[in-house]
């Protein structure tokens, strides 16, 4: 007579060749996480003399950006993304009252990152992101503005361990604007008027970026 114990040792055994794959497949990250700083630059505009007529050329300022990008991997070549980016620039005019004006410009942006050929210390990577760019004045009450804006990135990334790399990249940031349209504007009070003119179709700002990234 065969021992009443064989059924459950039978199961028990399939159980566990069954959890070997699925642990096997669990200990590949399917998520990672992104904190980084950045050193932002370029963009500009035309401001209108609202006396004269006359328009001048003013830049965004250059200066600390931070974000946070976050993966949701695809496949080990590459990964769906979800970038935020966020910086406060002053417009670089000695005109008033521009010249008082900062401007916090964030990206919010969706896309993905592909993984080249691994080097021996090093893993390549590029970056493509569609979204909006928010352009939102820190003073005088003006109106804050939304636009569709994409980025082109890439850069290398250096493990550290199995879960954790440094990344270090540069991504440009291509925002389009409507031509000849006022930015920034306020209907009441002693600023009534627009901040701003655009120049032409498109704002671009490039980024270079250090950050952290811990995958899951």
């Amino acid at each position: 007579m065969k021992p009443a114990c064989n059924p459950l040792a039978r199961t028990l055994a399939a159980c566990l060749l069954l959890a070997g794959p699925v642990s096997a497949v669990a200990a590949v990250p399917s998520f990672e996480i992104t904190p980084f700083i950045g050193a932002r630059a370029g963009g500009s505009f035309d401001v209108e003399d609202a006396e004269t007529g006359a328009s001048s050329s003013v830049d965004l300022g250059s200066g600390t950006s931070y974000g946070v990008d976050l993966g949701l991997y695809q496949s080990e070549s590459g990964f769906y993304e979800l970038l935020y980016s966020t910086q406060e620039a002053s417009l670089d005019s000695d005109d008033l009252p521009v010249s008082d004006i900062d401007v916090r410009v964030d990206y919010l942006q969706f896309g993905g990152t592909a993984f080249f050929d691994q080097g021996q210390y090093w893993l390549p990577y590029l970056s493509l992101t569609i979204g909006a760019a928010r352009f939102e004045p820190q003073q005088g009450g003006y109106d804050s503005e939304t636009k569709f804006a994409m980025s082109l990135g890439g850069g290398f990334r250096f493990p550290l361990s199995e879960h954790i790399a440094a990344n270090l990249g540069l991504r440009g940031y291509l925002t389009f604007l409507s031509s000849d349209t006022d930015l920034f504007c306020v209907s009441t009070g002693e600023n009534a008027g627009c901040l701003v003119k655009s120049s032409g179709s498109t704002l671009w700002q490039g980024e270079a970026q250090l950050g952290l990234t811990v995958r899951f």
